[in-house]
């Protein structure tokens, strides 16, 4: 099963994702996507990192998502991708041409349609938002626009995260309530 989980920022969609992994009772996978640069991010990363069951395998790439799930995909029953964004972000900084993130982004397509578990994919909302004002940011808001456009049509469930509250999209996903209290 291929489940996107959409939002913004804050919007609970990493906290939804990581929920819906645990109730798989799956043996489960974190792929981060994040580099860490800063004390902050630093901060954030641990934050996340506590959130998380502590025997779940922690895999940390942030450029080769799909030689990660290729690795994993006969020893774990599910993979939390977290997140497409930073992913997309990485990409762009190393300098890769657009043509050259598509083949990546259609790589990682493939690799998700064949995997033998269950992926949960968190990727941010720039659907949303207005037109930035510099390249940059229209460049990676084009890229994960598209990247999240062809997950999604592939992908079994899509959820947009608002708010903490998951608002099915696409598919019937069994696990969709998230719990009501907030930490």
């Amino acid at each position: 099963m291929i489940s996107l989980i959409l939002g913004g920022v804050r919007s609970g969609k990493s906290r939804y994702a990581v929920e819906q992994a645990k109730k798989s009772k799956k043996k489960t996978a974190f792929i981060a996507t994040c580099v860490f640069f800063d004390k902050e991010m630093r901060n954030r990363i641990r934050l996340h990192q506590l959130s998380r069951p502590k025997h779940w395998k922690l895999i940390e790439e942030g450029q080769d998502i799909t030689s990660a799930l290729r690795k994993i995909e006969n020893s774990y029953g599910t993979a939390v991708v977290d997140c497409l964004g930073l992913w997309i972000s990485n990409l762009l900084s190393d300098n890769l041409k657009d043509n050259e993130i598509e083949r990546k982004i259609e790589k990682l397509i493939q690799a998700i349609l064949k995997a033998k578990l269950d992926v949960l994919l968190v990727s941010n909302d720039v659907g949303s938002g207005i037109m930035p004002i510099n390249a940059l940011a229209r460049r990676f808001c084009d890229l994960l626009g598209l990247t999240n456009q062809k997950i999604a049509r592939k992908a079994d469930n899509v959820i947009l995260m608002s708010a903490g509250i998951p608002q099915i999209l696409k598919g019937d996903y069994p696990n969709a309530k998230i719990e009501r209290d907030i930490k």
